[in-house]
């Protein structure tokens, strides 16, 4: 199983029925492919649908539905479409429930960058502040290291998202937790011990006596792997 694919079915353990939720670019796309059968939830997109479903087949793409980086989504039965203004209404009025977010840096406190490299060309922060900030629950999916080195870091070197600290940070190594400001280390992926987190790891993490390891449906975790 590649990393992508690990950390989005990891993260869709999180959902709850009823929930409105929005997924960003990259990675948290991903995560509506693995939504329990029996568990309806709302997916909400920044450019104005709730009710986005999987991503669609190859050839059953609409050229008109699309997420808010312009990529095809699919429309489930009951789904609404409003202009920009509602959608970011419901983002800044607090009503997501969750939002699923990439990252370019995590630092030791939760502080979440995301949205900018100095020196290369963005559109804009787009959606990102606004998610950071208004959503109740924040969620951030991203690969633990990038060219071999540590995306979570003691302090981050790119411009911040938001002052605001995200809730939970799931890698294809790791979930960490952000409770009280400082990380730790909830659970480890299948078959990665205690160990390797930390050497991919630049952020102080709190390593509890006792770390499980993700439960994915498919893979069969190694019990008491290496400290």
């Amino acid at each position: 199983m590649d990393a992508p694919t690990l950390i989005a079915r990891r993260i869709a353990q999180e959902l709850r029925p009823g929930m409105l939720a929005n997924l960003g670019v990259g990675i948290p796309t991903l995560v509506a492919n693995y939504v329990p059968r029996d568990m309806h939830i709302y997916f909400q997109s920044e450019n104005g649908l709730v009710g986005t479903g999987p991503i669609p087949q190859e050839g059953l793409a609409q050229a008109y539905l699309t997420d808010a980086a312009g990529q095809p989504v699919t429309a489930l039965p009951g789904a609404a479409t409003f202009d920009s203004a509602v959608s970011f209404g419901l983002i800044r009025g607090g009503h997501l429930d969750l939002t699923v977010l990439g990252g370019l840096e995590v630092d030791q406190e939760g502080l979440l960058a995301n949205w900018m490299i100095p020196g290369k060309m963005v559109p804009g922060m787009g959606g990102a502040m606004d998610l950071v900030t208004g959503a109740r629950r924040v969620i951030v999916a991203m690969q633990h290291t990038a060219r071999g080195k540590p995306k979570i870091v003691r302090k981050c070197t790119l411009p911040l998202t938001s002052t605001r600290a995200i809730d939970l940070l799931v890698t294809e190594l790791a979930v960490i937790g952000f409770d009280g400001g400082r990380a730790t280390l909830l659970e480890t992926a299948p078959g990665v011990g205690v160990d390797a987190v930390l050497a991919a790891t630049e952020a102080e993490l709190t390593v509890p006596s006792r770390v499980p390891q993700m439960q994915i449906d498919g893979l069969n975790p190694t019990e008491g792997a290496s400290s």
